[in-house]
């Protein structure tokens, strides 16, 4: 008998509790299917010392920060955090194979899980040498993800080149996603699309790529709560939240045609536990005053919300 995926579980278990939304084919994206009722552990994303660490990866960028990565790693242990999401850009240009022990050395001593990690690819570019490098670079991360036990890597679908068509980017985009995907289910590593803009920009642009992605469990989407630029952001997360595997929540959201406001966290944990996710909430903090001094007060907030 075929290995019944996550998506044709999910098929099957409406058809048989009479469900007529699943009359599409099997083998298109389906809403995850999820065991249990909601349950959400805490992490925080390396990004959000993105002004303190050193940016060296995937080449120097001549910036000396405050911090490395196992500072980091530390401050998430001193905040008693569940994980910490390593941000690939903070790893060293040259990445071998001691500094990946030393980092799983570290957090495991600490009691973290490394929630994830997370790359700055682009899929949408034509066959060339720079498309070949963003999809060797997506396997390497695998590799490095499965090394040191990061379940799930983010990934962003891309940008429009210049001249070029959304058409034509959305399929070089789902071919990219298939063609990593192959390699991550080998690894045992879940990639995770990000809504951050580009040809994600909308919960709509976002899931007709979702939906042409292959049938495997080990692919989902990456709800980022302060990504969306749309009239209404939370109506749009309500939208994407049914296929996430992973969650970023951000202290703001900006609304299109509006200003920049403070993120009700409330409602945001609300959607992710209406349709039951069960996983990691990253905490991206990207607002201007010290990090150090401002992160504290929130996870103790999402705490409470996630409880």
């Amino acid at each position: 008998m075929p290995t019944m995926t996550r998506r044709r579980f999910g098929l099957l278990t409406a058809t048989m509790t009479g469900g007529a939304l699943w009359k599409q084919n099997a083998s298109a994206a389906q809403p995850i299917v999820r065991n249990g009722s909601s349950h959400m552990k805490l992490s925080l994303a390396a990004y959000s010392f993105h002004r303190f660490l050193t940016q060296s990866w995937p080449k120097p960028r001549g910036n000396e920060g405050e911090m490395t990565l196992l500072d980091f790693i530390d401050f998430c242990a001193e905040q008693n955090l569940d994980g910490c999401e390593l941000t690939s850009y903070y790893f060293p240009a040259e990445i071998t194979h001691d500094y990946l022990m030393q980092i799983k050395e570290r957090t495991f001593r600490l009691g973290l899980d490394i929630s994830g990690t997370a790359i700055g690819n682009n899929f949408c570019l034509p066959d060339g040498p720079d498309r070949e490098f963003h999809l060797q670079m997506t396997r390497q991360w695998i590799d490095y993800a499965a090394t040191v036990g990061a379940p799930v890597i983010r990934i962003f679908a891309g940008y429009i080149p210049k001249g070029d068509t959304e058409a034509l980017a959305l399929d070089r985009c789902v071919a990219g996603i298939n063609q990593s995907l192959a390699y991550a289910a080998e690894k045992g590593v879940a990639l995770a699309l990000e809504n951050h803009g580009g040809i994600t920009a909308t919960p709509e642009q976002l899931l007709a790529i979702v939906e042409r992605v292959e049938d495997s469990a080990w692919f989902g989407v990456n709800f980022d709560s302060g990504n969306f630029r749309t009239a209404d952001p939370y109506a749009a997360l309500e939208q994407i939240a049914p296929y996430a595997i992973n969650a970023q929540v951000k202290v703001s959201v900006h609304p299109e045609g509006g200003e920049r406001q403070r993120a009700d966290l409330s409602r945001i944990v609300g959607i992710l536990k209406s349709v039951g996710y069960r996983g990691y909430v990253v905490l991206e903090y990207e607002e201007k005053t010290n990090p150090r001094e401002s992160i504290p007060p929130l996870l103790q907030e999402l705490r409470r919300l996630i409880a």
